[in-house]
């Protein structure tokens, strides 16, 4: 197992409805390259994920957003899925904490529907980004640039489609933490969960 992104912490925003695979192959990744990722949602015990119109499994959610601050994570990860990416937009927690984020200059790895919350939090403007087909004008209203391709890296950005996507956003988004794991190394030794399997 690689070890590219030990300490790395990423939170990975969702609520029910996430298209499971946006989330289970992306954190396998980031967990291969000894990243540590924590579910974080409006839902206290657990979240549904969902494959394409079909139910999927239920996913422990580690905390919700009030138990939580942006700051104790260097990245994040937006998974999509239609309905969760709809309901996440207008939780008032959800955009404050991607606003933290980005603020912070901290990456964001999105996919599919997941840019309705950057969108939502006002975050897109002079931003390039990909995303599924059906929020191309939301992300030009909005000031972004849109782009279909079936990965974009733009800054601290990286964004694709779809699941079929996934191979090549999973390799951008690795690339992407690495690069940024490397600037706050000593933040994340300082701040390194000491192996509780839940210290959320």
């Amino acid at each position: 197992m690689s070890a590219r992104l030990a300490g790395m912490k990423v939170a990975i925003l969702v609520t029910d409805g996430f298209e499971q695979v946006e989330l289970t192959e992306p954190r396998e990744a980031i967990e291969g390259d000894a990243g540590i990722t924590r579910i974080i949602s409006d839902k206290k015990d657990s979240v549904l994920g969902m494959n394409h119109i079909d139910k999927g499994d239920q996913f422990e959610v580690d905390a919700r957003f009030n138990e939580v601050s942006p700051e104790d994570f260097d990245a994040v990860l937006l998974p999509g899925g239609v309905v969760n990416a709809d309901a996440l937009r207008i939780v008032p927690e959800a955009k404050q904490f991607i606003k933290a984020i980005a603020e912070d200059g901290k990456p964001i790895a999105v996919i599919c529907h997941g840019p309705w919350l950057l969108v939502s939090a006002g975050l897109v403007h002079n931003r390039t980004l990909t995303s599924w087909p059906s929020l191309q004008d939301d992300i030009r209203n909005a000031g972004g640039k849109w782009v279909d391709q079936e990965v974009c890296v733009d800054g601290n950005w990286v964004s694709s489609r779809k699941p079929a996507d996934i191979p090549a956003f999973n390799r951008e988004m690795l690339g992407l933490f690495y690069e940024y794991s490397k600037r706050w190394q000593h933040s994340l030794e300082k701040h390194a969960f000491a192996g509780d399997p839940r210290p959320l």
